[in-house]
This record gives C-alpha cells, structure tokens and sequence, in this order.
C-alpha cells in the first residue's frame, strides 16, 4: 500500500487531536489490575479543554484498576488514524464530580450516570502525554504533548 497523503505539521496534528476529543463520542480506555492483567473498554467521554472525563461502575474490572492504579491509557481511532492519551485519573462519586463535568457528559451522551445507579462514578483523565500518527510516515513527530505540556 502507498502512501499518499502528506505528513501533518505537528500544529496541525494538535488541532486534529483537538476537534476529535470535540467530538467523537466513543474511546477505548485501557487499565491494568494489581498483577498487571490488562482490560480494554470502549466507554463515552467528553473532553473539557483540560481533561477526559468518563463513568463506568466503581466495581467493574475498568473501574476498579482506574481507582487503584491512578493511570490509564486512551486511545481514539482506527490503526491509519491513531490518537493515544497517557494520564492521571482522579475518581469521583456521582454527588461529588463537579456539576460543569457531569452536565456536559449528559449533554454529549445523553446519558446521566448521577440518576442510573449509585455504583456509577466519575473518572477525570488529565493527560500527561499525547501521541497522534496517520500511517508509518507520521511516527517521527508524533509526540505532541510530554509531561503534561504540549510540546507543539
């Protein structure tokens, strides 16, 4: 297969990465337990301009490992058009997430995890390295944010 399309400038690429946290409504959160057994998870977000925010059960695989371990990976896309998040989570009860978070996830998703089931909660993912790439011609420059600081 060739390669067509020309590479993005890494500016280009932080707004891309920018406009699909926007507005995709699906990302894959990846989480490990204790003895490193790894879980991957499609779940709804939004993004907030600083953050990630997502809800699953406190007591699921994926809300357990991100309770505990503090980190998670994300991921948007399809292998041609990668977007990978690392970040620290921060949990919240649904009566304790912050009302502009909770609010803005209902009016994404449709959905009010604060009125399903108390055993809902509330993750922030604040990301502390961004990678995006379209194709094996864009892996050099892929890094756009290091150390919590974009680097583009």
């Amino acid at each position: 297969m060739e390669i067509t399309e020309p590479v993005r400038a890494p500016e280009q690429r932080k707004r891309d990465v920018l406009e699909r946290l926007r507005r995709e409504l699906d990302i894959w959160v990846a989480s490990a337990d204790d003895e490193g057994v790894p879980c991957l998870v499609p779940l709804w977000f939004v993004w907030d301009g600083e953050a990630v925010w997502l809800s699953t059960r406190a007591g699921n695989p994926t809300g357990r490992n991100l309770r505990r371990n503090g980190r998670t990976r994300l991921a948007l896309g399809h292998t041609r058009d990668v977007v990978l998040l690392d970040g620290t989570v921060e949990t919240f009860a649904a009566a304790e997430v912050p009302a502009p978070a909770a609010e803005a996830f209902t009016a994404k998703t449709g959905w009010d995890p604060r009125v399903t089931s108390a055993s809902y909660v509330y993750f922030k993912v604040v990301p502390r390295a961004v990678q995006a790439w379209h194709e094996e011609h864009e892996l050099p420059g892929r890094h756009l944010m290091r150390d919590g600081r974009w680097v583009v």
